[in-house]
């Protein structure tokens, strides 16, 4: 991945995890214990329990950092509700692993019918220091209860479908007019704010990995913070151009460099319906 607090949201978590899509290095926690999937909702068709993919991430294109996980899951609401578990799991690799590792693993459940997020984790450990948010939502009185760590916990107002920064990249993947030039915004909470990351589409390319050749549809992301523009680097995006629009390639540019997500392996959902 979409955290965003810049473009760490996609990032850590839609980048190495965004998976860090603030995209340092974001993450999914998998089970490998038989998972019961639950019929969804109709309208999703982009993805279902099950789905898992897997990223390399390099430092652009040229040093190998790590790799990252995503994966959907079934999961049920307090209320008995079906609904969703988006679970990515990322960590260094190589000489990135040895001199600063870093092993994130980000939690999203996500309510198919209201279309927001329900719940947010993010476990980061990153050299020798570790962060734990923990965030609940509230669509009845459009609150999100936020807490860091130790730190005394923060309500704060939401609006209507508001994602967490890792279900914001799955709601991307349920849009379907990606028409070149057309914007989209999605509101996203992350770090105690709200923000407003505004996705422009920029066209259709081919694009190559590991898991295959696809046609794409390449978008941009850009973060605003109550209606001013973030200059902290873009993110780039590239959805498969069909009813799954699948992140095959995602960029975080730096300062120096960029941040490389490229897709290595595909193992699809099953469809209830």
């Amino acid at each position: 991945m979409m955290r965003i607090k810049s473009s760490r949201v996609l990032g850590t978590t839609a980048v190495l995890c965004f998976i860090a899509l603030g995209l340092f290095l974001v993450a999914g926690a998998s089970s490998e214990e038989e998972q019961t999937i639950a019929p969804m909702p109709p309208g999703i068709q982009a993805f279902h329990p099950g789905e898992t993919l897997t990223y390399d991430i390099s430092w652009s294109n040229i040093l190998t950092a790590g790799t990252a996980t995503m994966k959907v899951e079934a999961e049920r609401l307090p209320d008995g509700r079906e609904a969703l578990r988006f679970v990515v799991t990322g960590r260094t690799t190589g000489l990135v692993d040895k001199f600063y590792p870093v092993n994130d693993t980000v939690q999203s459940v996500f309510d198919p019918l209201l279309m927001q997020s329900f719940s947010y984790e993010l476990r980061e450990s990153f050299g020798k220091k570790k962060r734990l948010r923990v965030m609940s939502f509230d669509p009845s009185t459009k609150t999100v209860v936020s807490k860091l760590n130790e730190d005394p916990p923060e309500t704060l107002a939401t609006p209507d479908r508001v994602q967490d920064g890792l279900s914001s990249l799955y709601y991307l993947r349920t849009k379907k007019d990606f028409l070149t030039g057309k914007t989209h915004i999605i509101d996203v909470i992350d770090s105690g704010k709200n923000w407003s990351v505004e996705i422009y589409s920029l066209g259709r390319e081919k694009v190559v990995t590991p898991a295959g050749e696809f046609a794409a549809i390449k978008i941009k992301t850009r973060p605003t913070y109550k209606g001013v523009f973030l200059n902290k680097g873009e993110v780039f995006i590239w959805l498969t151009d069909d009813s799954r629009k699948i992140p095959v390639l995602m960029k975080s540019t730096l300062t120096v460099g960029s941040f490389v997500f490229t897709l290595t392996s595909v193992k699809p959902g099953y469809d209830a319906h």
